[in-house]
């Protein structure tokens, strides 16, 4: 593809400058529309160093609203990023309904200067591919607008450009060993951006690659595909025309299907423990998870525990058996809500990016990111085409957990109907428990067999190989426990002996002590 570039191309100044003014003041008014129609735009800035990225972003924000837009300068990843999947400082950043977030550099560090400096296995950058493609799609899914820039100038140009900077006494600095380094391996870095362009170059992100060697061009050339992205995106969402979307399938009602027995109706809900053997157990497992922790944390593996499950079933029970035991420095306990203030305006899984533990350390989240297609979907919280394109993009942010050497394991803590109403009464009559009673639980009560078949859907359609479900028999709180302990502790076990056989993929090892 960069072999076919007319790097020739110029616009003459007189022509420019009747242009850019007009294009510029466009591109201001089109981000207050974005503002107001809540639309997020994330610009990405790629190219060759000094090819004009620089300029080109000082140029882009100038003239918008501050207020709304924020710069990431993307350097090599910190200490801190490096304990945790390498989408994670990215998808901290995203922006949120309304905002526009411009990266001078991005994700693809991962299959351009890690893949070209080998600091990656080959297998690690291939497998990026598909992680960069889905988090764009996840993106443009919930109506972000992605624009992507490559800069191109060519070898000889680079070259010239780095001389010229060099000979500059306030911009001197700014060309590095590095960077010459870099112009030495032009022909690695054009091949691995060819590969990128094949690879992700898609109808939802497309490149947009910028003959760089004139600035006038060049300006001219981003400033309009930009503005063109935004009013296409506004178009869409003002139904001019209507915008692409996938029509979920129409669902007939079948009576003898819907008396099928479900994976919920197996559930051996008469399981329990005597005291005795549970005080046992318990300290069995307590124990020995509490060692797992620190394998985990010598080992630089993540633990993810998610709990779902019906109201009433017991979660919080299992989160303090597991907790207890453990040292406070190496987790911690993350309890979901109804998303609000910048949760509310963003991506539903970022703040759950925003939450994942760095290598060595455990989280218990007690509810997830099932939300979206539990309680948001029989609540109608969102669109019927949005819940059931989570259950991929779910299965796809636990691929990524996993890929990095993550340890997630989710649970589904089970309970009878009967079961339910039984604790909901006695929570009314314990005054210390009367909080845990709200009228909200009564009314989600009213919709258990919406809430059931919510259920299923989602452990048929969410539970794989990597990330399993683990359906808890809840009914004796006991049992549930040891249960609970048990699977994690096997769990833990099994990843971290995966590792030693080299079938993880987990990440560097950091021997500071960062707790």
């Amino acid at each position: 593809m960069l072999e076919t570039l007319d790097l020739d191309k110029k616009i003459d100044k007189e022509a420019y400058e009747q242009s850019f003014p007009e294009l510029r003041d466009k591109l201001r008014d089109l981000q207050r529309q974005v503002y107001d129609a809540k639309i997020p735009v994330a610009v990405v800035f790629e190219g060759w160093d000094a090819a004009g990225k620089g300029e080109s972003i000082a140029k882009l924000v100038e003239r918008l609203d501050p207020r709304g837009v924020k710069v990431h300068p993307i350097s090599a990843p910190l200490a801190e990023e490096l304990l945790r999947p390498f989408l994670w400082r990215f998808w901290t950043r995203i922006p949120g309904r309304g905002e526009m977030a411009v990266f001078d550099r991005s994700w693809y560090g991962r299959v351009m200067v890690e893949r070209v400096e080998k600091l990656l296995k080959p297998e690690q950058w291939r497998s990026a591919y598909n992680e960069i493609a889905q988090f764009e799609r996840m993106l443009t899914d919930d109506g972000t607008v992605i624009v992507k820039f490559w800069l191109h100038i060519s070898e000889k140009e680079q070259k010239k450009r780095f001389k010229e900077i060099e000979k500059s006494k306030y911009d001197s600095w700014r060309v590095t060993k590095e960077d010459w380094e870099h112009h030495k391996q032009y022909d690695e870095y054009a091949e691995a951006a060819e590969e990128m362009f094949e690879r992700t170059n898609t109808a939802y992100a497309p490149w947009t690659i910028v003959e760089a060697t004139d600035k006038r061009y060049r300006l001219i050339k981003i400033f309009k595909t930009l503005a063109d992205a935004m009013q296409t995106a506004l178009n869409a969402k003002a139904g001019q025309p209507a915008a692409p979307k996938r029509v979920a399938r129409a669902s007939v009602s079948v009576q003898a299907l819907k008396e099928m027995e479900t994976v919920l109706d197996k559930v051996d809900l008469t399981l329990a423990l005597k005291r005795k053997d549970y005080e046992e157990q318990l300290k069995e497992y307590q124990f020995r998870l509490r060692q797992l922790e620190f394998r985990c944390f010598e080992e630089r593996r993540a633990v993810i525990i998610g709990y779902e499950g019906w109201d009433a079933a017991g979660k919080g029970g299992n989160i303090r058996r597991i907790t207890e035991a453990l040292d406070p420095r190496g987790y911690s306990v993350i309890p979901i809500a109804a998303p609000k203030g910048d949760d509310a305006t963003h991506h539903y899984l970022w703040r759950f990016w925003r939450q994942i533990p760095k290598a060595g350390h455990l989280a218990i989240f007690d509810r997830t990111w099932y939300g979206r297609v539990l309680v948001e979907r029989v609540e109608g919280f969102c669109t019927d085409a949005e819940w059931r394109r989570a259950y991929q993009e779910i299965n796809e942010f636990e691929l990524s957990l996993t890929n990095y050497g993550t340890i997630v394991v989710k649970f589904w803590l089970h309970i009878s109907k009967e079961e339910q109403l039984r604790r909901f009464k006695e929570r009314e009559k314990i005054e210390y428990k009367q909080y845990k009673i709200t009228e909200e639980d009564w009314r989600n009560r009213e919709k258990w067999d919406a809430y059931r078949q919510a259920v299923v859907d989602t452990l048929q359609n969410t539970s794989t190989t990597y990330a399993p479900w683990t359906i808890v028999e809840a009914n004796d709180k006991l049992w549930a426990r040891i249960r609970t302990l048990r699977t994690i502790v096997e769990a833990i076990d099994r990843g971290l002996g995966a590792a030693k056989n080299g079938k993880s993929k987990g990440g560097k090892k950091d021997r500071k002590k960062d707790r």
